[in-house]
C-alpha cells in the first residue's frame, strides 16, 4: 500500500535547474468529493487516487497563465500569457509523491496548446476563453475549439473573500501539490514544481455552468462543491519530467 508523503504548504524539493518558469494568477479552485474507485481507472499507470479520510476529489481550476519562460529565459508576454481552465484529479505514486492528474486543460493560445500536447503529452485543448474582473468578482469563460468535444464549455463567477490565515488539511491537500503525474514515453512521468506558499482566500461561487468535467470522462457533479477557494497567484518553476521510480532534482 502506498504511503503518501506528508502534506506540506511549502515545496519539499527546491528545483535546482527549472525547465519552465511562469506565473499562475487569479486562480479559482472548485472541488467536489469523489469515490476513489470511480476515478482510479483514469489515472496513469503506477499511481492511485490520493485521498483524505477515504475520499478523493475532482477539481475545476480556472486561472491566468502569465509569461511562460524556458530554461531561465524571460517569460513570453503574448504567447506565454493566456487563460486556462483544467479538470484535475489527485494521485500518489509508489514513492509517496503526491500529484495532480489533468484530465483536460483548456487554453486560449494555439501554440502553447500544441507544444503541451506534443512535448509533454498533456491533454491541452484550444478554446475561446476570457477572464473578466469587476470589483471583487471574477468571471472565467471557455468554449472549446479543437480537438473537442465541440460544445464543451464553462462559465464560472466567484466573489472573493477574506484571506485564510490557517488553511485546513483539506485546503492544503487541494492546493499544495508539488508535481503532476502524466503518461510519458510509454510509461508514467512525474513533473515536479515549486513556488511560494499559496495566499488563499475564501470565495463564494455565484455561477458555475460547465460540462468540462463530464467531457473529461467523469460523472457530472451533483450538488454544491465542497470547497471554493481563490488565490491572487504565485510565481512557479517546473522541473524536467522524471520517470516513476527516480527522484527529481
Amino acid at each position: 500500500m502506498t504511503t503518501p508523503a506528508p502534506l506540506t504548504p511549502d515545496a519539499p524539493v527546491a528545483l535546482r535547474r527549472p525547465l519552465l518558469t511562469q506565473q499562475w494568477l487569479d486562480l479559482c479552485f472548485i472541488h467536489w468529493a469523489a469515490d476513489p474507485a470511480e476515478v482510479a481507472g483514469l489515472l496513469p499507470e503506477g499511481t492511485v487516487p490520493d485521498t483524505v479520510d477515504g475520499v478523493t476529489y475532482v477539481g475545476l481550476v480556472a486561472f491566468r497563465m502569465h509569461r511562460v519562460g524556458w530554461l531561465g529565459l524571460p517569460g513570453v508576454p503574448y504567447l506565454g500569457s493566456f487563460p486556462e481552465t483544467n479538470v484535475r484529479l489527485y494521485s500518489v505514486d509508489a514513492q509517496g509523491r503526491r500529484g495532480v492528474v489533468f484530465r483536460s486543460m483548456d487554453a486560449s493560445r494555439l501554440l502553447p496548446v500544441a507544444m503541451g500536447r506534443i512535448g509533454f503529452r498533456l491533454p491541452y485543448v484550444w478554446s475561446r476563453m476570457s477572464v473578466e474582473t469587476a470589483g471583487d468578482t471574477l468571471t472565467y469563460t471557455s468554449s472549446r475549439r479543437l480537438p473537442g468535444p465541440r460544445g464543451a464549455h464553462s462559465r464560472i463567477t466567484v466573489r472573493t473573500g477574506e484571506r485564510i490565515e490557517a488553511p485546513t488539511e483539506l485546503e492544503y491537500f487541494l492546493t499544495a501539490r508539488w508535481g503532476l503525474h502524466n503518461p510519458f514515453l510509454g510509461g508514467t512521468a512525474y513533473l515536479p514544481n515549486d513556488h511560494p506558499r499559496w495566499p488563499l482566500h475564501r470565495a463564494e461561487l455565484l455561477r458555475c455552468e460547465e460540462n468540462l468535467i463530464e467531457a473529461a470522462g467523469l460523472t457530472a457533479p451533483r450538488g454544491a462543491p465542497v470547497s471554493v477557494l481563490y488565490s491572487p497567484g504565485v510565481p512557479v518553476r517546473l522541473g524536467r519530467p522524471v520517470r516513476l521510480g527516480r527522484a527529481p532534482g
